[in-house]
């Protein structure tokens, strides 16, 4: 996040009605602007206004569910500002950051049905694409690799670390490369308890219908691509769900640092 980016984010957060539209969606992430505005007393208008503000600013991101637009709240700039930036600032910013990057962290978010996270990076499609798709390459920047023939209908192999899973049902989805990318999540087996994970919450997510995830890349302006990554199908009350709602905005994060990095 360049010094720009950086404003834009704290421009949007110093309107109390944009952190009220923040503090529903951290709520109830997940909203049509008509469930927003039911929830504020703001003329429609206003919401609609707020909310382009803080879609410029990469705080919130949309996506249409049929004719409807849902709006879903977006950790990626905090967490980049807090995370390599925060001791440049007054102890009144740090605090307030720091809160609001602790609610968004540790809030499950467990009433909305979909994990949502966009993020924007200085690269191409293609070398996003690579770091995707090429285990030596993921392995890399997200901490995990997948190795598969990246055909519809295929099985591909989940490795994290010196864990291996391999399972009949982790399928590809849809692949149109350098634009979209589904996949069946991984299976959770016993063996997961290597990196930290105990029995009983393995055994319970093993339990759960199976979820899916999708990686939409979208080239912008300014040399950059926008990535949206989307992980659901879950079930309610979800332990799947509370697994990765931590786990996406790291790896993420480290897929943007990493790349961008390596382009200097």
């Amino acid at each position: 996040m360049d010094m720009a980016e950086m404003d834009e984010v704290f421009r949007a957060l110093a309107d109390p009605n944009r952190r009220l539209l923040l503090d529903s969606l951290n709520t109830r992430n997940g909203q049509t602007l008509r469930e927003l505005c039911a929830g504020l007393s703001m003329a429609r208008q206003s919401v609609s206004k707020h909310l382009a503000v803080l879609e410029s600013a990469n705080l919130i991101t949309t996506v249409w569910r049929g004719r409807e637009k849902m709006h879903y709240l977006n950790a990626e700039p905090i967490n980049a500002i807090a995370d390599r930036w925060i001791n440049q600032y007054d102890r009144a910013r740090v605090q307030a950051l720091a809160d609001l990057k602790i609610a968004l962290e540790t809030e499950p978010m467990s009433s909305s049905p979909e994990f949502v996270y966009t993020t924007y990076i200085r690269t191409t499609p293609e070398r996003l694409w690579q770091a995707i798709t090429d285990p030596a390459f993921s392995h890399r920047y997200m901490g995990h690799a997948i190795a598969s023939d990246w055909q519809k209908g295929s099985t591909y192999v989940w490795e994290d670390r010196e864990l291996r899973i391999e399972h009949p049902e982790q399928v590809i989805l849809e692949v149109d490369p350098y634009r979209r990318l589904a996949f069946t999540f991984h299976t959770f087996v016993p063996e997961l308890t290597e990196l930290g994970l105990d029995e009983d919450v393995i055994a319970k997510a093993a339990a759960e219908r199976r979820s899916k995830v999708s990686f939409d890349i979208e080239p912008v302006d300014d040399g950059q691509v926008k990535l949206t990554v989307i992980h659901d199908d879950f079930p309610p009350e979800s332990t799947v769900r509370e697994l990765i709602s931590g786990g996406w905005p790291w790896k993420l994060a480290n897929l943007k640092s990493g790349l961008e990095e390596d382009a200097r």
